[in-house]
């Protein structure tokens, strides 16, 4: 016998602390139905490796030879392989296994949970373990309580009167309920059979029950392969009704799973779901399909959606064949296109189908893609041929840094464009045609070489030689535009960018003031390199164009003869954090076929400011005075007549957890592009705690000034205490949105937990 603190190094391979960690593992089931999947990561699997030494300490140590038996009283405290364990009494039997520890027994693991009961018992040769009064802290604050857990066959977990909430008690220090907790009247862990089976569960509130069923079986979420159900999901919508989704998952081998998802709808009747993934050591793939026979199919009265037999194939494969290489393939097809959002199958609004193989490497880049755009919705199969297949879609780069000589460039792509019917929309009596029926190629190549000199003064100069040549083929398909086309165009470039940067330091104070000019020359007379155009759309001339060599968006189009821009930057950082950027200057055509103001079918072009010998004027700021506070700018300014032709304005201001902003947008009355009137809308918007705690208000207004009239407004109220969050919401538009006297409304709960959130 030992007296007063005493310490006993145990090293029998199935002592003491391997009863401790077959009790140990049976705690950490308990947390597996409270949402699982909101459980600290390996929850079910941090088990100690046995057969290392253990070293014990009491005010009382003795040893039983005859019946092989360890005693400890008093202030017993046991290390083990980084776990810590504590108690008033412990008696080991090291030739039957079993062990018993009690009064104020607590064990901690190393990775900080703390594990706290009345009394552990293990036996049967460490087969099985009991525990009175559980109570388990986590490192990040959770809390599971049970009056008793019982370990047994070493797979079953039994836990009676259970209790998991991932905020500890809940109660703030106000001492108001806050989070979530689930109950249950017994919790059953089957490691075996991969299920954790709940009796009575039920989830709490704010300390306020607000569910309950009778029983609940999960998936354990420590075996993410073993075959079985997975989470279910339940939904509703007015078209389809009450809805629930029950996957099952089925591992056929180390490289393959199969998901199969009845689903049942109370307006809809049963639709089935199957996916299969496929994994190899260089890549993967999945295919996926559901369909069903709609029961009501005038749920979706006046929509494709309104026919009996619904469906889709959706699959996809990622591969990487060699180092720098990587392809792969994208393909979906459907009965109508709406089956895939009216089910929620998909929550984006349109699809690629599309192969491809990439290579990307320090100085090359190759990208081949044969692609097929799909709009989803309320999209008839005519709407659906407006769309293009681009086959091939090419693009290629190299780039070659040739020493103090610069940099040598060599760009292609080949844009193929099949396409069923013409598009042609009207806005305010002004006809688009935003693309034809057509079969079409464009191949483009350019090679460019530029390098930056420092010239006397600081003045640095950033010489740009290149080609471009062009070939495209339009087969005359439209009705809308004859043919066939055949373009061949060689367009050299010559450009050359002065700036000179003037820096001035005050103190802490910066200003960096920079001049610029820019001369461009493209040497060609055609603009419409595309024949038709499908890529370059897009153009608004503003700051972040101004100095540019080609403002067209795509390859369809591109700038033609001399052309200078000028213009310049400032830009001011203060010693109190404050900084200001302006930017603004005006292009010139000099000579040759301006491309900026000829309009092509699309208007591209139209009334851009370019047109014309003199562009307008651009001005662009940015800036914040104070500390949380943004603003910005930018405008068009007709410089003869000194009118405003465009302008937005915005501005921000952070405040603690409060912020504020606006937006204002002016573009005036143009009958060329079918703006009939002038276009003034402002935008407040807000977003700010409430003094009740945890609540958090949000809303905006947009205002139509021209029409006077509100264009759309919304706003929410937000719970949030850090584990549950709860939000109300609601938005309306007015008269002359593009969604006129439109509304929407809803309700969103989400419980958050140490590794995830589950939203409903």
């Amino acid at each position: 016998m030992f007296l007063r603190r005493d310490r006993c190094i145990v090293s029998s391979p199935r002592r003491l602390t391997a009863g401790i960690a077959a009790a140990w593992l049976a705690l950490l089931l308990s947390g597996a139905p409270s949402l699982a999947q909101l459980l600290p990561s390996g929850f079910f699997d941090q088990v100690p490796a046995t057969g290392r030494q253990a070293q014990i300490e009491a005010d009382i140590l003795s040893y039983d030879g005859r019946l092989d038996v360890i005693g400890a009283e008093g202030r017993v405290v046991m290390r083990y392989d980084g776990y810590l364990l504590s108690g008033d009494r412990l008696s080991y039997n090291q030739t039957t296994g079993e062990l018993d520890f009690v009064g104020n027994v607590v064990i901690q693991d190393p990775a900080g949970t703390t594990y706290r009961m009345d009394r552990v018992r293990v036996t049967g040769g460490m087969k099985e373990a009991f525990l009175d009064s559980l109570t388990l802290t986590t490192a990040d604050g959770g809390l599971i309580k049970a009056r008793d857990v019982s370990f047994s066959r070493e797979l079953v977990t039994i836990l009676t009167e259970a209790h998991y909430s991932p905020c500890g008690l809940c109660i703030d220090s106000k001492g108001r309920r806050i989070g979530w907790k689930v109950n249950a009247s017994k919790i059953i862990y089957d490691r075996d059979g991969g299920l954790v089976y709940l009796e009575g569960p039920s989830l709490e509130v704010l300390g306020i029950p607000v569910a309950w069923i009778p029983w609940l079986v999960l998936p354990d979420p420590s075996q993410p392969r073993r075959q079985g159900f997975r989470m279910p999901s339940v939904d509703y919508t007015a078209q389809y009704g009450a809805r629930l989704d029950l996957p099952y998952f089925i591992p056929v081998d180390d490289t393959m799973d199969l998901i199969l998802t009845p689903t049942l709808m109370s307006r809809q009747g049963f639709l089935m779901a199957a996916e299969w993934a496929q994994r190899f050591d260089y890549g993967d793939f999945d295919i996926k399909a559901s369909g069903l026979y709609q029961l009501d199919p005038s749920a979706y009265a006046g929509t494709v959606g309104d026919t009996s037999w619904r469906g889709a194939i959706q699959t996809t494969g990622r591969f990487v064949p060699f180092e720098s290489w990587k392809a792969g393939w994208s393909y979906t097809a459907f009965s109508d296109a709406a089956y895939l959002v009216d089910y929620k199958l998909q929550s984006s609004k349109n699809v690629i189908n599309e192969v491809y193989a990439t290579h990307l490497s320090r100085d090359y880049y190759l990208d081949v893609r044969l692609q097929q755009f799909n709009l989803l919705g309320n999209v008839t199969p005519l709407q659906q041929e407006q769309n293009a297949r681009a086959i091939p879609n090419i693009t290629a780069a190299h780039y070659l840094d040739v020493g103090d000589m610069g940099q040598v460039a060599f760009e292609a792509r080949v844009l193929g464009i099949q396409r069923g019917a013409d598009s042609t929309p009207t806005y305010n009596g002004v006809p688009y045609i935003r693309a034809y029926e057509e079969n079409k190629v464009h191949a483009t190549v350019e090679a460019s070489w530029q390098n930056q000199y420092i010239l006397p003064a600081g003045i640095v100069a950033t010489p740009y030689l290149g080609l471009r040549g062009d070939a495209a083929y339009y087969d005359g398909s439209s009705p809308l535009l004859a043919g066939p086309i055949s373009l061949l165009e060689a367009t050299p470039i010559a450009a050359v960018d002065f700036r000179w940067p003037v820096i001035a330091v005050d103190g802490y104070d910066s200003h960096l003031f920079e001049p610029i000019v820019q001369v461009v020359y493209r040497g060609s007379g055609t603009t419409l390199t595309g024949i038709t155009n499908d890529d370059a759309q897009s153009f608004v001339f503003d700051d972040t164009n101004l100095f540019s060599y080609n403002r067209f968006s795509g390859t369809d189009r591109q700038e033609t003869g001399l052309r200078v821009n000028v213009g310049g930057r400032y830009l001011a950082n203060f010693e109190d954090g404050s900084w200001l950027q302006l930017i603004g200057g005006q292009s010139f055509q000099l000579m040759g076929l301006n491309a900026l103001g000829v309009a092509d079918t699309a208007q591209t072009g139209t009334s851009s400011g370019l047109g014309g010998t003199a562009s307008y004027v651009v001005l662009g700021a940015q800036g914040s005075p104070l500390e949380g506070l943004t603003l910005g700018a930018k405008a068009q300014l007709d410089p003869g007549s000194l009118a405003i032709k465009r302008a937005g304005a915005g501005a921000k201001l952070n405040f603690g957890e409060r912020s504020v902003g606006g937006d204002y947008a002016f573009i005036p009355a143009d009958p060329a592009i079918g703006t009939v009137t002038d276009q003034h809308e402002v935008t407040g918007w807000f977003s700010t705690p409430l003094p009740i705690d945890y609540w958090y208000a949000n809303a905006s207004v947009s205002w139509d000034l021209a029409s006077n009239t509100w264009l759309e407004a919304s706003g929410g109220l937000t719970y949030d205490d850090g584990y549950f969050v709860t939000t109300v919401y609601g938005a309306a538009n007015g008269p002359t949105h593009s969604s006129p006297n439109a509304h929407s409304f809803g309700l969103k709960f989400k419980l958050r937990g140490p590794t995830g959130e589950f939203s409903f």
